[in-house]
């Protein structure tokens, strides 16, 4: 790394670093047909320029952003303008599909989510059959609307022959997600605000303002090959196992996608039924159910951190990052909490801290807002068409470090976040309310329920599960240049392998 050129943000796909701009978002699963890898690596080349980089993607959203403003200083409103992104990303059948035999020094990657669904306490009998068949990449596509969206996944289509006897790709699915409506744009479908407290990453990220005492996360830490890709750091406190990354990796970043739905009226159902007392209505206050909430989760859904604002919502606190948790009380936010549990800051600070662990994410809600009759029967309904959740997606350098470890080490965890003192003594925090899974079959539960100093210790055992995976798969998301060279090239013997003919 000595002498590598610095990063230029034009050969990264866009959604790593900045995020593609999206009303609208669709996972367009594919497998390379049979025999096929040469002509489909031809047809690849045909897309490259597709594809939206970092650099496109920063100067669409900084046009959004400029454009809102000049409106709202005008009094007028702001138009929606038309745009489409495209990302494409690899599995690791996906790379043997095309002859590309280099190890790219990730196993957590290599050996695929179907085979890592034990680990992260999936159920195989609630996966979708489609995430059990192979599948070899996927076409990340958003836009403005519907109609921009299906006009761009036909241009894809018809580069690949999509439906025709010479066509180089199969589709195995789709999934279609979209931002919420009206205020609830930019939440998820049990209504908290989503994608806070993402990591600033190092000469990147010009003028976002890091949390107090920790400085942006080090390129490598979200792309392959840049300063911080150390290896794999497992447990903790042992020196990394360094890894081989092949030199076309560099600038790529692993993505971790999920398919997870969310059991609505069965959340707020339990929030009810368990509300927290000893809050006094009263303009201002929150009621129980909302507080239990804020709780679980670690911020109400307004975005505002609990650990900042404890006893009631103040949306001002929506994007404040600059708390950190006191690592020997959980009297404002439970050890347990999603947001402590998925991002323990000064919980680590004794331990390493948390930078080698954070990873950038995306996603999108599904499925449409909850029904009349889900409200009044308070459950879900059985019908696949009003299934919704989240399409979950994040990025690292290291699926080892990254979501593979938060999900099995953190959040499944009753043991994390590690607790020294014993004055007073307290029970082990419990997991992740919102995506931990009691693997070892106890029942689920949590400490720290209760808002209330004297009873911050409470244990809250809920036996109920409100998100399901459904699936999903590991990717490899490549550079420009990788896509260019590498996956677009022909393969010549004694290079990267043979591609199937």
């Amino acid at each position: 790394m000595a002498n590598q050129q610095p990063l230029d943000i034009n050969n990264v796909q866009g959604d790593i670093l900045e995020g593609l701009g999206k009303k609208t978002e669709l996972f367009f699963f594919f497998r390379i047909k049979a025999g096929q890898g040469l002509h489909f690596r031809e047809h690849l080349r045909s897309i490259i320029p597709l594809i939206t980089t970092t650099t496109e993607a920063k100067k669409f959203h900084q046009t959004i952003k400029e454009g809102k403003k000049e409106a709202a200083n005008e009094g007028r409103h702001f138009p929606l303008i038309e745009n489409s992104g495209v990302n494409i990303s690899f599995s690791q059948k996906g790379l043997v599909a095309l002859g590309i035999t280099d190890d790219i020094g990730d196993k957590v990657f290599k050996d695929g989510m179907l085979a890592d669904a034990a680990n992260l306490g999936d159920n195989l009998t609630e996966w979708d059959s489609d995430f059990k068949k192979d599948i070899h990449g996927v076409f990340d596509i958003t836009a403005n609307s519907m109609v921009v969206l299906d006009r761009t996944l036909d241009h894809i289509k018809r580069i690949f022959r999509s439906g025709h006897k010479d066509a180089t790709i199969e589709e195995v699915t789709q999934l279609r997600g979209q931002v919420r409506p009206g205020a609830e744009s930019g939440h998820e479908h049990f209504g908290f605000n989503d994608g806070l407290s993402q990591p600033a990453v190092e000469n990147v990220d010009a003028g976002v303002i890091s949390e107090p005492g920790e400085a942006p996360v080090r390129q490598g830490v979200i792309l392959l090959g840049r300063k911080g890709d150390d290896g794999l750091v497992f447990p903790p406190g042992t020196p990394p196992q360094h890894v081989t990354r092949p030199s076309w990796a560099l600038d790529g970043s692993f993505l971790a996608f999920r398919y997870l739905k969310q059991l609505v009226p069965e959340f707020d159902t339990f929030l009810q039924e368990n509300a927290l007392k000893g809050i006094p209505p009263a303009p201002g206050n929150p009621t129980g159910a909302d507080l239990l909430g804020a709780r679980l989760v670690g911020r109400w859904k307004s975005g505002a951190p609990i650990d900042l604002t404890p006893l009631r919502d103040n949306p001002a606190f929506a994007k404040r990052q600059d708390f950190r948790f006191d690592p020997n009380n959980q009297e404002r936010c439970p050890f347990a909490a999603h947001i402590r549990k998925t991002n323990p800051r000064s919980d680590l600070d004794g331990r390493g801290g948390t930078e080698i662990r954070r990873i950038i994410r995306r996603g999108i809600a599904f499925g449409p807002e909850v029904t009349e009759k889900e409200k009044r029967e308070r459950r879900s309904s059985p019908d696949e068409k009003l299934e919704r959740g989240l399409l979950f997606a994040c990025y690292q350098s290291n699926l080892g470090n990254g979501f593979h470890f938060m999900q099995q080490s953190w959040a499944n965890n009753r043991t994390f976040p590690p607790k020294t003192t014993t004055v007073p003594p307290v029970p082990a925090p419990g997991i992740d309310p919102i995506i931990g899974v009691a693997t070892d079959n106890l029942p689920r539960q949590m400490v720290g329920a209760s808002p209330d100093i004297s009873g911050a210790n409470t244990e809250l055992d809920f036996s109920a599960r409100w998100v399901i995976s459904r699936g999903g798969e590991y990717f490899f998301t490549p550079s420009i240049p990788a896509l260019k060279n590498t996956f677009a090239a022909p393969c010549h013997p004694g290079q990267h392998g043979r591609p199937e003919l």
